[in-house]
């Protein structure tokens, strides 16, 4: 059963030096409108999985196939580039001609970089640890990006991309945020809010329950930002992270942005061991419990999805698997979760 932790900063947050999420998507619609490759993702409702874990009704949103690139990652990185772009100005297609972008990634974050740089004329360099699977590197190289493999985590791959920025010139764009780097990891977070304003359109009616998993934090925070601004109090908002990568969990029991330490997890893009300081901000203050997930019960709650159609990998599915692992909600629940990618490649 997920070990839960209850928020006891629930509506005021821990007042990190560092902004608040924003809650307001009509920025990220305008600029969507003008993006090809766009189109809203499906709201799905799983009767089977309510049954399966005892509650009213379960709804998730379909992420795995969000502009091509197989998660929600495509709304982030992209639209902070997009952002620069737009400032830019002239022809949009070489706006950012000349410009680099750099970061580390897990896989997904990095493929938004790369598809967002190429769409204005920019080049992409992606940082990878050693755990992340060949195959999203070569994905990777498809859109166009240089893969540089260093680092035996996502920590140590950050390092890396930040010191290359550094030393070339080029631009960081981190899905992470620490003091004196907020700017660009806050249009990211943005990007994320058209998924959850499409979710509130879709919804029959506002759930009692959110499950969010989280890596640093950017897609929950984002999220359950906006769905406090549509929702108000109703829904109780659950962050669900893997126990080998408690860093949302721990800072918030702490009440400081805290390293955590674990073995490498299954849940590969949550398998963040520092939080983004945007993210803690902002789920410190709207979510209402924590709750950590072990890998057996991540690949028994994926396998059970796999069994009821529902296909996905154990990060993008971590919500549901805790669900499925006895998290205790009641028997009366319309549970929403996301799932934010499809499943994992070998």
């Amino acid at each position: 059963m997920p070990i839960t932790f209850a928020n006891p900063y629930r509506g005021t947050g821990l007042a990190l030096d560092a902004p608040m999420p924003c809650d307001d998507a009509s920025g990220v619609a305008a600029l969507l409108r003008r993006c090809p490759a766009h189109a809203e993702t499906p709201l799905l409702s799983l009767p089977a999985v309510a049954k399966a874990a005892g509650v009213a009704e379960v709804y998730a949103k379909d992420e795995r196939a969000r502009m091509g690139l197989g998660s929600f990652k495509a709304l982030g990185a992209a639209h902070a580039i997009a952002r620069e772009a737009a400032a830019a100005g002239g022809d949009i297609a070489t706006a950012l001609s000349g410009r680099t972008y750099v970061t580390a990634s897990a896989g997904n974050h990095g493929l938004s970089v790369a598809a967002g740089a190429a769409l204005f004329g920019a080049q992409a360099v992606v940082y990878l640890s050693k755990t992340v699977p060949a195959a999203f590197a070569e994905r990777l190289k498809d859109k166009g990006a240089r893969v540089v493999i260093e680092g035996d985590d996502y920590e140590a791959s950050m390092t890396a991309a930040a010191q290359a920025a550094k030393e070339n010139g080029w631009t960081l764009l981190s899905d992470s945020s620490w003091p004196g780097y907020m700017d660009l990891p806050y249009r990211v977070m943005e990007g994320y809010l058209m998924l959850a304003e499409e979710t509130v359109a879709q919804m029959p009616a506002p759930p009692t329950h959110i499950l969010l998993q989280a890596g640093v934090g950017g897609l929950a925070a984002a999220a359950a930002a906006l769905f406090r601004a549509k929702w108000a109090e109703l829904p109780h908002i659950i962050v669900v992270e893997p126990d080998a990568a408690p860093a949302l969990v721990e800072s918030v029991k702490h009440g400081r942005v805290v390293d955590t330490t674990g073995p490498v997890s299954a849940m590969g893009r949550l398998d963040c061991k520092t939080p983004s300081m945007i993210a803690l901000n902002g789920l410190s203050r709207d979510a209402d419990t924590f709750a950590t997930i072990t890998e057996d019960e991540a690949a028994q709650g994926i396998s059970a999805l796999a069994a009821m159609g529902v296909a996905t990998s154990p990060s993008g599915g971590a919500g549901l698997a805790a669900l499925l692992a006895g998290l205790e909600i009641g028997p009366d629940a319309r549970v929403l979760a996301i799932l934010s990618e499809g499943p994992a490649d070998d």
